[in-house]
């Protein structure tokens, strides 16, 4: 997979890595000369000076190749005017955008952009769910196919014990990884039986998170 990510803070630096350690192809492009030399030294040959936004860098980068496109500056505006590029110049299939304003994300869905990670609502919802506001949190919106994914607590007596085939959860929903205390994550099956304080990330469509609340957490 060959994957180009826009800006070079922390998000940008860490997913690179992540992305190389997997054996995948990455670029970064990134305007600041010097955080482009420590990535050099850093990282090897992964990054290119320039500005995202322009279509003649997304050109040298490759971006007609990409599989993925990420755009994570601190500038909404940067990240828009990638993203956009990345679509409908380079057709790039899959594309993200860093919304650093929550008051920007309904601007990047009226312009194309359907994946967007919404920094600060994902702190709050982690929050939310630490101080027991809600058991539940939205990880990821993916609109352009209906769905989200989202981490839910198991709390509800009605669940504890059970095994996830007996549940019935909304249809096309799929609870796609178990995280339990103590234990590595592992892919649960329809035989997993669930324990209070457990963790499911589940893939659900759209308009789904009630009823997933109400069976897992309620």
């Amino acid at each position: 997979m060959y994957a180009i990510i826009v800006g070079d803070n922390e998000i940008g630096y860490f997913l690179c890595k992540e992305l190389l350690d997997k054996g995948h192809e990455v670029l970064i492009i990134e305007k600041n000369a010097t955080k482009c030399e420590y990535l050099e030294k850093e990282l090897g040959s992964v990054s290119l000076c320039g500005n995202g936004s322009e279509v003649a860098i997304l050109t040298k980068a490759g971006a007609a190749r990409a599989d993925i496109f990420i755009a994570v500056t601190d500038e909404d505006e940067d990240n828009l005017a990638a993203c956009q590029i990345a679509k409908q110049k380079f057709d790039v299939s899959l594309i993200i955008a860093k919304v650093n304003n929550p008051k920007n994300e309904h601007i990047f869905a009226k312009l194309g952009i359907d994946h967007t990670v919404d920094v600060v609502a994902l702190v709050l919802e982690h929050i939310k769910m630490e101080v027991s506001i809600s058991p539940l949190v939205r990880l990821l919106s993916l609109k352009e196919r209906g769905l989200e994914l989202v981490l839910v607590k198991v709390a509800n007596p009605a669940a504890i014990g059970k095994s996830l085939g007996e549940l019935s959860l909304p249809l096309n929903s799929i609870a796609s990884l178990l995280i339990r205390q103590g234990q590595e994550c592992q892919v649960p099956t329809p035989d997993t039986v669930l324990k209070l304080d457990d963790q499911l990330i589940c893939l659900i469509p759209n308009g789904s998170k009630e009823s997933i609340q109400a069976i897992f957490a309620s």
